[in-house]
């Protein structure tokens, strides 16, 4: 079936993402990408475990100093429930429904928006703490680590922008619905490094 052809509920195929050569090869070349992001991150997490809390003075802040749990709890939800949205979104993407799976994808953007101004909001206290980039290796380990998965949300909110914007008056066809959901994969493996860092970075330091 051709990416453009008119389409219906009816023929709306299962599998829309997977339904056309261009599209396995996205997710072909998407899981790629993945490998090398998970490369990656393993390395800013073992980079981040070997210089925490290594700091040239005892007056500065030590991990256990810095950071709480309330914030740190409240930003996870938001992106956790995000990644939920983001699957109702695609719910509604396989069953044909635009409008819904546009709005969902709306909600998922505002939340994960909602996630980066805590994030910028938490940055800002540590930063009037001492706890910065250039003061110690600890500030250069954890800035380095948390902002770079900061900097994947800010490129996957531009992403649904852009896929939601592009698309507003296409409605749905089997040329985007891979897009869309090779995105919504994107934000749930964005989700799931927030989860390590959540229990590596904070709890792990709030206990010492």
């Amino acid at each position: 079936m051709h990416a453009e052809e008119k389409l219906t509920y009816e023929s709306w195929p299962a599998e829309p993402e997977r339904s056309t050569l261009e599209a396995k090869n996205k997710f072909t070349g998407f899981w790629l990408f993945l490998g090398g992001e998970t490369v990656l991150f393993s390395s800013l997490f073992a980079t981040y475990l070997a210089l925490k809390d290594k700091v040239p003075d005892s007056s500065m802040p030590l991990a256990k100093d810095l950071f709480e749990l309330p914030l740190t709890f409240v930003a996870t939800m938001l992106l956790l429930t995000s990644s939920l949205t983001s699957v109702y979104a695609i719910y509604q993407m396989k069953n044909f429904n635009f409008k819904k799976m546009m709005l969902w994808f709306g909600i998922t953007a505002l939340l994960g928006a909602a996630f980066l101004g805590s994030e910028v909001y938490e940055f800002t206290n540590y930063v009037h703490e001492g706890h910065k980039f250039t003061s110690s290796a600890f500030g250069s380990a954890f800035y380095t680590l948390v902002g770079f998965h900061g900097g994947h949300v800010a490129f996957g909110l531009m992403w649904c922008l852009t896929l939601m914007i592009r698309n507003a008056k296409r409605g749905l066809n089997l040329y985007n619905a891979p897009k869309f959901y090779v995105f919504s994969l994107y934000w749930h493996f964005i989700d799931v490094v927030w989860v390590f860092i959540f229990s590596v970075v904070y709890l792990m330091g709030m206990v010492g």
